[in-house]
């Protein structure tokens, strides 16, 4: 771990890490955000990520939104990485009280970590629209379940949809709310991985009243200045033994 962040975390006793699409990166899951991401979407479907990746589409478009979720943001072969482990670590030893993320692939639990807010959901959860049945990744992967590669409730026949807050969509008031209790009780809040330009979820920076702010992001972040400590690296090397 880098001795400046090692540090910072010796004086402190309860620390909070928000972490966007940069912690995954380092996992091999690309961020559709990227300028890659964009590119792809348009040249493959004609679309751009945020509108194949909204509500309404999903509605209008559900067998095209499948298509593209299926191959763009599963993946199931996915593990922790350095930063996701010692994270994991450091709630193991009492000095992390929880992980504020928006991502959406579960790595942080995979990696040990207990107290965890999805702050987008999850593609581990699924439910079905109509019954409310839910069913894990497994499940909608398995062509037997679908229709045209949507797929189905086995009890109901209702349309089965992912545990993911689309864009339209609003997020989770439980999970917003425990997030905003973690940050604003927080001594040290780490932000990673992620510029803070995805709103509400970067919104959330504002609860943290705390003594130490530190952001670790490969480029400058408009939060920049408020920072106790800013390192412009990967994530996974500074967090990482």
């Amino acid at each position: 771990m880098d001795i400046r962040v090692k540090e910072v975390l010796d004086r402190s006793k309860k620390v909070v890490f928000f972490g966007g699409a940069g912690v995954s990166t380092e996992s091999n899951i690309p961020d559709f955000r990227s300028e890659a991401g964009l590119y792809k979407a348009m040249n493959d479907y004609g679309y751009s990520p945020e509108h194949m990746l909204s509500r309404t589409f999903f509605m209008n478009h559900t067998e095209k939104f499948y298509d593209y979720y299926k191959k763009n943001l599963i993946y199931p072969d996915a593990q922790p990485n350095k930063a996701h482990l010692a994270l994991a670590k450091l709630e193991a030893e009492g000095k992390l009280t929880a992980v504020v993320t928006q991502n959406i692939d579960g790595l942080h639990q995979k990696a040990g970590s207990k107290a965890v807010y999805e702050l987008h959901g999850s593609v581990l959860r699924n439910v079905c629209m109509d019954c409310g049945a839910k069913y894990d990744l497994d499940y909608i992967m398995d062509e037997d379940n679908c229709h045209k590669g949507m797929p189905h409730c086995e009890k109901c026949g209702g349309l089965v949809k992912p545990d993911v807050v689309l864009y339209e969509e609003p997020l989770d008031d439980s999970v917003i709310m425990g997030a905003v209790k973690a940050i604003s009780e927080a001594d040290t809040m780490i932000v990673g991985g992620t510029s803070l330009v995805v709103y509400p979820a970067a919104g959330l920076i504002n609860y943290f009243r705390g003594d130490d702010l530190i952001l670790i992001n490969k480029s400058e972040t408009g939060y920049d200045s408020q920072a106790t400590l800013v390192i412009n690296d990967s994530i996974g090397k500074v967090l990482g033994d």
